[in-house]
């Protein structure tokens, strides 16, 4: 009587079993098409709801390599930014709109476009010149020979007053005894204004004698047939032609002497900023030899001529050099403070961007999108660009990162490229 229970309790047992894997096979095969259909009805509710579906995903660092999944970038260290269907939709005409996410990756930057003036100060750099103005030639009047030479090199400092050079002059010696015998036979001072003593006289200014020199034979009475050249001013001497025992013509050049009591400044503006510059505008000059020092001037003339290299233009600046420490040669800081300042639109220099052809910018519109727009530019200075059209005050202009922008417009297809048209 105990065997067949017990083989009733085996044959519940095995049933129990498979009823259990039955169970497990059910739940997985609806997994694999209930469940499945469940998620695509969900998806298709999805995007009849409105959710955006990406196109693709790229690296906005290798916009040209896409990938059908989202992950992580094989180029960077990043994730794999989305592309829709409907990017840049409801834009502005000509615009391209970027991910805020992918404007951070690219660095992109922004500044406002504000109304201010220029900053008055005009820096330049200069060097220290010759004032031309107290330049000095000295040249032979007679034919003669130098006897002896005072000064021995070129740059040699002179002081006024001081002998140059002695000449032996032949020419003065028959002038002279002429005036001499012409005064005797005159029968003494009241006859000396005679008409033949008059004449002997400017016989002797014909030979190159000056008025000091014919008072000095009248006085004494004796033949001078040397000369001593004189400095007539204080400086250097720029040029020195004459040696001991040579000969000389009437007109050869013998001394040029400069002299250093003023200097000139010559500052080097640029172009762009010459038409600010107006004679009689203040100026600041440091140099390194002074040792901080700063001296102040006056613009005296701002020379018509571009430098074709620099393409600067020359302002001239006179300084007074009572103790000589300013050397021609020197190299100097200039500040220029113009005398008119008005207001204007200005955006930083690195927004503007230089085609060849014209000058643009790029404008933000919205959080993220961008367009292109042409601009007039002025006077630029200190990291400062003058805006004469184009521009409102309060928007914001792209200051780095443009040609990252240009690329994922490129990508895109947009207008917005820095070779095409601009759209204000």
């Amino acid at each position: 009587m105990k065997q067949p229970s017990t083989n009733i309790i085996i044959a519940a047992a095995v049933a129990l079993a498979f009823a259990v894997a039955g169970g497990a096979w059910g739940g997985y095969r609806y997994g694999q098409h209930g469940g499945g259909a469940t998620a695509a009805a969900s998806a298709q509710t999805a995007a009849g709801a409105g959710e955006r579906r990406p196109l693709y995903w790229h690296d906005p660092m290798v916009p040209g390599q896409k990938f059908d999944k989202p992950g992580k970038s094989p180029f960077m260290d990043m994730q794999l930014v989305p592309v829709y269907a409907d990017d840049g939709a409801g834009s502005e005409a000509g615009a391209v709109s970027i991910n805020p996410s992918v404007q951070q990756n690219l660095g992109v930057r922004t500044a406002p476009v504000v109304s201010g003036a220029l900053d008055a100060a005009i820096n330049a750099v200069g060097n220290v010149a010759y004032n031309e103005r107290e330049l000095v030639e000295l040249q032979a009047r007679s034919s003669g020979y130098i006897e002896r030479l005072y000064v021995r090199a070129a740059l040699d400092p002179v002081r006024a007053g001081q002998p140059l050079a002695e000449l032996y002059v032949p020419e003065w010696i028959a002038a002279q005894e002429e005036f001499l015998a012409a005064r005797r036979m005159a029968g003494g001072a009241q006859e000396a204004q005679g008409a033949l003593v008059q004449g002997a006289r400017q016989r002797m200014r014909l030979a190159g004698m000056s008025e000091e020199q014919i008072r000095v034979v009248e006085s004494s009475g004796v033949v001078h047939p040397r000369l001593t050249l004189i400095a007539p001013r204080s400086g250097v001497l720029a040029e020195l032609s004459a040696r001991e025992g040579m000969t000389v013509q009437p007109g050869a050049p013998l001394f040029r002497i400069n002299g250093l009591s003023s200097v000139w400044i010559n500052a080097e503006i640029p172009e762009a900023l010459a038409a600010q510059v107006r004679p009689g505008d203040a100026a600041t000059v440091r140099a390194p030899a002074l040792a901080g020092q700063a001296l102040h001037g006056k613009v005296g003339a701002l020379l018509p001529e571009v430098n074709a290299g620099t393409r600067t233009v020359k302002a001239r600046i006179e300084l007074p050099n009572p103790g000589g420490h300013l050397l021609p040669g020197m190299f100097t800081n200039i500040a220029l403070a113009p005398a008119g300042r008005r207001e204007v639109l200005l955006v930083p220099s690195e927004a503007v961007i230089q085609t060849g052809r014209r000058s643009v910018v790029l404008l933000e519109h919205t959080k993220g999108q961008f367009t292109q727009v042409e601009v007039q530019t002025g006077a630029e200075t200190n990291g400062q660009t003058e805006i004469r059209s184009g521009l409102q005050a309060g928007q914001r202009v792209v200051v780095s990162g443009q040609f990252l922008i240009d690329s994922e417009a490129s990508l895109k297809g947009s207008t917005l490229r820095m070779d095409e048209g601009a759209h204000p």
